[in-house]
C-alpha cells in the first residue's frame, strides 16, 4: 500500500511538472502578451529556476538519501556546469561586448589579457560546451571520490572534506588571474544557439528543456535506484560492513553514483545560468550547499520526488520573503530545517505517509 502511495504521488508530481513544462510554453509561444494565458518573462524564468534547483535537490538526494553520503560540496558541481556553460555564452558575445573584442571576453581586454586561455578553446562550440557541463563536475567527483572512498574517509569526515572542496573553488575563482571573471564573474549574454538570450520564446524554450530533463533526470534515477545497482547502493547506506563481508567493493559503488549525482547537478547549472543570466563565485559558496541539504531534508530524503517538492517549496518561501523581510530568511530557513529535524525527520512525504497509514 505504501508504494502505491509514493508512486501515485510522485506520478501527480510529474504530472504537474509535464504540464508546466508543456502548456506554459505553449501558451506564451500561441497567446499575445495582452492574453491572460500569457506569461510574464520574470514567472517562466522563476518557475525555470525552481526547475532547475529542483534537478539539483535529486542530485543530492541520490548520495545522501540513498547512499548515506551527507555530500556539501553539491553547489561546486552546480557551479562548474554553470561557467561551462557561461563560457559558452561569453563566447557567442562576439564584437557586441563594451571593447569589440571578438576573440576576448571584455574581462579580459579590461585586465590586459593578450591571447585567449587555452581553457577557453573550444567553448565557441555549442556541443563541446555541453560535454564540459557534464565531464568538468564529472572528472572532479571521480578523482575526489576516488581519493575519498578508497581511503575510506565516511561520515562528518567526508561531508567537512566536500565543503572545504567547494570552498577552496570559492577562493580559486575569485581570483582575477584565473581567468573566469574574478568577482565579477561571467554576465552581460547576449544570444544562446543564435536566438536572443532575453526574448520570451527563449526562455520558454529553456523552461520546456529544464522540465523535460528534470522529468529524464527523475526517471533514470528512479530505474537506476531500483535496479540491482541501486539495491546495493542503498544496503552501503544500511549496512555498509556486511555489504563489505559479502565480497562487494563499496566504494566502486559510492564513486558511480557520486559521479552521477555531480553530472546531474552540472546539468543544472548549465540550465540555472541562462535563466538568470549570470554565474559568479557566490556560487559555491558553503552556504548555497547546505540549503541544497535542507531543500532534500524539508521534502524527504531516500524518495528523489521529495528532494524535488523540497526544493521548490523552499525556494518559493525565500522569494517571497527575500522580497518582504530579506533579514529574516535566514532564520526563518534555520528555524524551519530544526522543527523539520526534530518532528518531521522524515521531511513532509513522511508527514504524508504517516497521514496514508492513519487512513
Amino acid at each position: 500500500m505504501n508504494l502505491f502511495f509514493q508512486d501515485k504521488l510522485a506520478g501527480s508530481l510529474m504530472a504537474v511538472i509535464a504540464c508546466i513544462t508543456v502548456f506554459i510554453p505553449l501558451f506564451n509561444l500561441l497567446t499575445p502578451v495582452d492574453s491572460v494565458l500569457h506569461f510574464s518573462a520574470y514567472t517562466v524564468s522563476l518557475l525555470g529556476k525552481y526547475l532547475t534547483f529542483a534537478l539539483l535537490g535529486l542530485s543530492l538526494d541520490l548520495v545522501w538519501g540513498y547512499c548515506g553520503i551527507l555530500a556539501l560540496g553539491q553547489g561546486a558541481f552546480f557551479a562548474l556546469g554553470g561557467y561551462a556553460m557561461g563560457m559558452y555564452l561569453m563566447r557567442q558575445i562576439g564584437t557586441r561586448g563594451v571593447y569589440g573584442n571578438a576573440e576576448l571576453p571584455d574581462f579580459m581586454v579590461f585586465l590586459n589579457w593578450k591571447e585567449l586561455p587555452w581553457f577557453w578553446q573550444g567553448f565557441n562550440h555549442f556541443g563541446f560546451a555541453m560535454l564540459m557541463v557534464v565531464l568538468v563536475p564529472g572528472l572532479l567527483a571521480l578523482v575526489f571520490g576516488w581519493l575519498a572512498f578508497r581511503s575510506r574517509v565516511t561520515g562528518v569526515y567526508l561531508s567537512i572534506i566536500t565543503q572545504a572542496l567547494t570552498y577552496a573553488l570559492l577562493l580559486a575563482f575569485f581570483r582575477n588571474e584565473m581567468g573566469f571573471g574574478g568577482n565579477n564573474g561571467l554576465t552581460d549574454f547576449k544570444e544562446l544557439l543564435g536566438f536572443n538570450i532575453q526574448s520570451e520564446g527563449l526562455r520558454s524554450l529553456l523552461l520546456m528543456a529544464t522540465g523535460l530533463i528534470l522529468l529524464l533526470a527523475f526517471g533514470v534515477s528512479r530505474w537506476v535506484m531500483n535496479s540491482k545497482l541501486g539495491r546495493v547502493v542503498t544496503a552501503v547506506r544500511d549496512q555498509e560492513m556486511r555489504v563489505r563481508f559479502l565480497g562487494y567493493r563499496v566504494e566502486h559503488f559510492k564513486l558511480w553514483i557520486f559521479v552521477f549525482s555531480a553530472m546531474l547537478a552540472g546539468i543544472a547549472g548549465a540550465l540555472y545560468v541562462p535563466q538568470v543570466g549570470i554565474i559568479n563565485p557566490s556560487e559555491f559558496s558553503p552556504l548555497n550547499s547546505l540549503e541544497i541539504v535542507i531543500w532534500v531534508a524539508i521534502g524527504g530524503r531516500g524518495t528523489l520526488y521529495g528532494a524535488i517538492i523540497g526544493a521548490v517549496l523552499v525556494n518559493y518561501a525565500k522569494s517571497l520573503l527575500t522580497g518582504w523581510a530579506p533579514e529574516i530568511w535566514l532564520f526563518f530557513l534555520g528555524t524551519t530545517f530544526i522543527l523539520v529535524t526534530v518532528f518531521l525527520p522524515n521531511g513532509i512525504l513522511g508527514l504524508f505517509r504517516s497521514q496514508e497509514q492513519k487512513l
